[in-house]
């Protein structure tokens, strides 16, 4: 049997310098279907992409979310935030889910692709849980971007919690959020990358 191999506590990571992350430069916001067609055009010259949503939280017990309200993808250069308020925006973000010949990477994804058959009416297709990959090489069950950063690059990925816990829904997205939701998933496109034989 394979010995599971260590992954760094959170004082470890707290110690490394910070990850490179996206600026607002290299993020666009995608809100409608003009917009959506042109970031479908630029993802699809890309083979590999980071892939996250995100849903407003719940704060009740059997409250149900309606989300995902966002879609992240990404590629090495740069990310696309949907938002999915209109509905050929969203048609078209179905559409590059449901492209199989483009991977699409990332960590905790199975309520993400749930979310995304109810809310979509969409299998996406090629998706590749980051995780699985790690726990193939003998890592404890759930890595999370903020480990998975800290094995492969000896770096430490910054994650704002009062970002994470924002209002996904709301129409007017600060700039924190686009930060937050955008390197969710570039760093997943630099992890996946970096699997790579």
């Amino acid at each position: 049997m394979q010995a599971t191999l260590p992954t760094p506590s959170k004082e470890q990571i707290a110690l490394l310098p910070e990850f490179d992350r996206l600026g607002l430069g290299q993020i666009t916001l995608v809100v409608s279907a003009a917009q959506a067609r042109e970031a479908s055009a630029a993802l699809l010259d890309h083979a590999h992409w980071g892939f996250d949503t995100e849903s407003k939280p719940t704060f009740f017990k059997d409250q149900v979310s309606d989300g995902p309200h966002i879609v992240q993808l990404a590629t090495l250069e740069r990310a696309w935030v949907f938002q999915l308020q209109d509905l050929a925006c969203r048609a078209i973000v179905a559409d590059l889910l449901a492209h199989d010949q483009h991977t699409k990477a990332g960590f905790g994804l199975g309520d993400d692709t749930k979310r995304i058959q109810s809310k979509l009416q969409v299998e996406p297709a090629a998706v590749l849980e980051l995780n699985a990959v790690f726990r193939e090489r003998g890592y404890r069950k759930d890595m999370g971007v903020k480990a998975a950063v800290a094995v492969l690059f000896q770096r430490r990925f910054i994650k704002s919690k009062k970002a994470a816990t924002s209002n996904w829904a709301n129409p007017n997205l600060t700039e924190a959020q686009l930060i937050y939701a955008a390197n969710d998933a570039y760093a997943a496109a630099r992890v996946h990358l970096a699997l790579q034989p």
